[in-house]
């Protein structure tokens, strides 16, 4: 069972973390989570502010919808007062999921400066009702400084020849796209399609996306020898 409990610092980002932590208290919510994302749409460096949010934010991206998604290609915030509202059609998949674990309420923010984009912020409630003027207004300041941090670690980075959280997304990034071009030629379909079996691998047996993709290109799982 997936426990309320805090994660400590450390998997991915400080950074991000300490975003999502002060995203929960300033927001009175029950959770938040960070997505480091590319143009196409896959994920690298994230953070969570405790287990739960962690499982909800890897729903996203193993369905291959909600909020965090629109908000990213949109380029603008997504708030949804009450998941209860939305029609089915809008996210099948991610609205009963995320209904399940208690979630009622969610509120995505786009990490952008410009044309640069990095990611998403999303925030969960497990009550109903909208954010006040204030809090969606802390909401988006906490976005823009979150981009501001991220951008000048990656300009310092550069400037030492050091690695930071941009280059572990790259990594995170180069390798769900190895997995997929290894799917693709176990099973004979095409790069979306392999994309398809494991997300679909990832939410029957509850494992996250870049866990499978590991062991694919690790060749500890083959999809043509499974049943995802």
């Amino acid at each position: 069972m997936i426990d309320d409990q805090p994660l400590p610092p450390g998997g991915g980002s400080g950074l991000l973390y300490r975003v999502c932590t002060a995203a929960t208290q300033t927001l009175a919510a029950s959770g938040s989570g960070i997505s480091m994302m590319t143009g196409e749409g896959a994920r690298g460096l994230y953070a969570a502010s405790d287990p739960l949010t962690e499982h909800i934010e890897e729903l996203q991206f193993v369905l291959g919808e909600g909020p965090c998604w629109e908000a990213f290609s949109l380029r603008r915030p997504v708030l949804v007062p009450d998941l209860g509202e939305v029609s089915p059609a809008r996210w099948p998949m991610y609205i009963p999921a995320v209904q399940d674990s208690g979630i009622r309420a969610v509120f995505s923010f786009p990490l952008q400066m410009g044309a640069i984009r990095l990611g998403v912020l999303d925030v969960f409630r497990k009550r109903t009702g909208s954010l006040t003027g204030e809090e969606l207004a802390d909401a988006i300041t906490l976005a823009e400084v979150t981009m501001a941090a991220l951008l000048d670690r990656h300009e310092e980075a550069s400037a030492s020849g050091s690695g930071d959280g941009l280059a572990d997304a790259g990594e995170h990034r180069a390798e769900l796209f190895q997995a997929q071009g290894m799917v693709m030629v176990q099973l004979g379909v095409s790069i979306g399609e392999a994309m398809a079996r494991m997300r679909a691998y990832a939410f029957v047996h509850g494992r996250r996306l870049d866990d499978v993709a590991r062991d694919v290109v690790a060749r500890r799982l083959h999809f043509d020898r499974e049943r995802p």
